[in-house]
C-alpha cells in the first residue's frame, strides 16, 4: 500500500500540475495491482474528486476559468458520462479501451507543443467532441480530461491555464456523473466500503495534487511536466496492452 500511495501522490502532482486529475493512470494502476474490476472505477473516481475539487477552486479564484466556453463543453459531457458509469464492462474490454486511450494521449501530449500550428476545426463540433469523451470516461471510470485538453490545446482553444482549468472543472464535473452511475449500476455499499478502505491513497492525491496545482496556477503547464506526464501515461499503456 505504500507504494502505491507514493505513485498515487506522485501521479496527483504530475497530472494536477496539467489540470488533469489522474485518473487514468490510478485506474491503470489498480489494474495492474489486481484490485477487482468492479471496484476500480468508484476508487479512481473519489480521488479525481479529491484532487481537481481544490484545482478547480484553486483556478477559479486565480480568475484562470473561462466559464462561457466552458460550461457548455461541461453539460454537453456530464450527462453522457453518467450513462457511461451505467454501462457494464468486461474487466479484458477494459483494459484494451483504457490502454489504447492512454496510448493515444500519451502521444498527443507528447507531439502538441504551444509552439505547434494550430488546427482548425468548428465549435459545432468541438460538443459532440466533448459529449463523445464524457461517455468513454464514464465507461472507463475517469474524468476524460486527459482527452480534452490535448484538443483543445491543439485547436488553440485558449491560453494553456485557460486549458488546465477548463479540464480540471471537466474532470470534475464528469467524475462526480461518472461516480454516481457507477454506484447506480453496482452495489454502493461495496464501493463505498471498499474507497473507505483505500483512505492512504486519497491522502496520498490529496497532498500531490495541492503540490501540482499551485504549480499549475503560477506557472502553467510547462513543456517538461507535460513531457513526463506522457511519458507515464505511454509507460502504463504499453504495461496494459503488452502485459509486461
Amino acid at each position: 500500500m505504500t507504494t502505491l500511495a507514493a505513485l498515487f501522490g506522485l501521479t496527483a502532482l504530475l497530472y494536477a500540475a496539467v489540470g488533469f486529475g489522474g485518473g487514468s493512470t490510478y485506474t491503470a494502476l489498480l489494474l495492474l495491482g489486481g484490485v477487482a474490476v468492479g471496484l476500480v472505477p468508484a476508487i479512481t473516481l473519489a480521488c479525481n474528486v479529491v484532487v481537481v475539487t481544490g484545482g478547480t477552486i484553486r483556478f477559479a479564484r486565480a480568475g484562470l476559468m473561462p466559464w462561457a466556453k466552458a460550461l457548455p463543453l461541461i453539460v454537453v459531457a456530464a450527462p453522457l458520462a453518467f450513462l457511461g458509469g451505467l454501462t457494464p464492462v468486461k474487466q479484458g474490454v477494459l483494459v484494451i479501451l483504457l490502454g489504447v486511450t492512454l496510448l493515444a494521449s500519451a502521444i498527443a501530449l507528447l507531439v502538441q507543443p504551444q509552439t505547434a500550428k494550430s488546427v482548425e476545426l468548428s465549435p459545432k463540433l468541438l460538443l459532440p467532441i466533448a459529449a463523445a469523451i464524457g461517455y468513454l470516461a464514464g465507461i472507463v471510470g475517469i474524468g476524460g480530461g486527459i482527452f480534452l485538453a490535448p484538443i483543445l490545446h491543439l485547436i488553440r482553444w485558449t491560453e494553456a491555464r485557460g486549458v488546465a482549468a477548463t479540464a480540471s472543472l471537466f474532470i470534475l464535473v464528469n467524475s462526480l456523473f461518472g461516480l454516481t452511475g457507477q454506484l447506480i449500476k453496482g452495489k454502493g455499499a461495496e464501493m463505498i466500503a471498499a474507497v473507505a478502505g483505500q483512505w492512504p491513497l486519497l491522502v496520498a492525491v490529496l497532498v500531490g495534487g495541492a503540490a501540482g496545482t499551485q504549480l499549475a496556477v503560477k506557472t502553467g503547464p510547462a513543456t517538461l511536466i507535460r513531457r513526463l506526464t506522457a511519458l507515464l501515461v505511454g509507460f502504463v499503456a504499453v504495461r496494459l496492452l503488452f502485459g509486461f
